[in-house]
């Protein structure tokens, strides 16, 4: 008698519903007018105190430099971020913020709780505590290398 593999079947759960949140988000964001990948590099921009270069960006969001330049072009044509000269360094350039950007992150904010709320919808208080504590210990587990 064969058993059922708990933890294969647990972790494919695990990837339908981040594949249900990223649908989800996806559709929330048509309206915007920005890609997920747009989306998170935006997010990412409000954390630093002086704006980045994109090797930072590329650094901190764990993608290839090449991956930040598309992502640039495409905010600096909707003019949600714009390109400046270091005021250092004449041939380092930085990423910063438009007000068009800044309107569209307050929009994405909004886009983001609703998705959240859909795919939460079916939890009460107590179990959304629940999975809050839950996905912190997955979240906090010291990663492995990689091989």
């Amino acid at each position: 008698m064969s058993t059922p593999d708990a933890d294969g079947f647990l972790a494919e759960q695990l990837l339908r519903l981040t594949r249900r949140l990223q649908r989800i988000q996806k559709r929330q964001l048509e309206p915007v007018g920005i890609t997920p990948a747009q989306s998170r590099l935006l997010r990412t921009l409000v954390h630093y105190e002086t704006p980045p270069r994109m090797a930072d960006l590329a650094q901190r969001l764990e993608v290839v430099p090449r991956a930040v330049t598309s992502t640039v072009d495409g905010l600096e044509a909707g003019d949600l971020v714009r390109r400046v000269p270091d005021p250092t360094n004449r041939r380092v350039i930085r990423i910063e913020l438009t007000e068009k950007g800044r309107a569209a992150l307050r929009e994405l904010r909004s886009a983001r709780r609703a998705a959240a709320e859909e795919i939460l919808a079916p939890l009460d208080a107590e179990q959304r505590a629940q999975l809050t504590v839950l996905l912190n210990a997955l979240y906090e587990t010291p990663r492995t290398p990689e091989c």
